[in-house]
């Protein structure tokens, strides 16, 4: 019984000081009721370089709409800097936004053309994580921009070589926005990349 009771304080005690992983995730920041097929990024309206990106999230068979999947992005600002901020205890990058789809898959987001951070020769890229309904959330691979000058024909080779130069988003001006499609294929199951 001693011994049950050590266990229980210990449990008790670990689980006070180690918050999960879950709880640190930024996709968790906004509850999960609050969220719509369409959200719009902190500073949009202010911004040259209005993105669009939409498109549809499927499941594992490429044809059946997923709904009720959550797609969160983070991104640097128009200069390739992350805005971090702090509330409280928790620092979090200002731009970034949440959707959850709707019952045909579909996500938009209201954004802009995040900016190269030239000191570290990094590109314009979007950061984005994935929520299944009962399952952990994913980081996926940044989206990258055809129209980047960073992107060069080296990295642009490597991309195809490794066999994901599907994450390269190409914008179209529709009524003085871009515009990005992004469709997504969840795997079967975690050990497969999304794509």
């Amino acid at each position: 019984m001693k011994n049950l009771i050590v266990a229980f304080c210990l449990i008790c005690f670990y689980s006070a000081y180690n918050p999960s992983y879950a709880q640190e995730s930024p996709i968790y920041d906004r509850a999960e009721d609050q969220l719509t097929n369409t959200d719009t990024i902190p500073d949009f309206r202010s911004k040259i370089n209005k993105l669009k990106l939409t498109g549809v999230i499927y499941q594992s068979d490429g044809v059946t709409p997923a709904k009720d999947v959550i797609l969160f992005i983070e991104q640097p600002d128009e200069n390739g800097d992350f805005d971090l901020r702090n509330t409280g205890d928790q620092r979090y990058v200002f731009h970034r936004s949440w959707v959850k789809t709707d019952a045909d898959g579909r996500y938009t987001f209201f954004t802009f053309i995040p900016g190269n951070d030239r000191r570290y020769n990094q590109m314009q890229q979007i950061f984005p994580i994935i929520k299944e309904v009962s399952k952990a959330e994913v980081q996926l691979e940044s989206l990258l921009f055809d129209e980047d000058p960073m992107l060069t024909k080296r990295c642009r080779k490597q991309l195809v070589k490794n066999g994901n130069t599907s994450r390269i988003l190409t914008t179209k001006k529709e009524d003085g926005i871009l515009v990005a499609v992004k469709d997504i294929v969840l795997p079967a199951d975690h050990t497969e990349p999304i794509k």
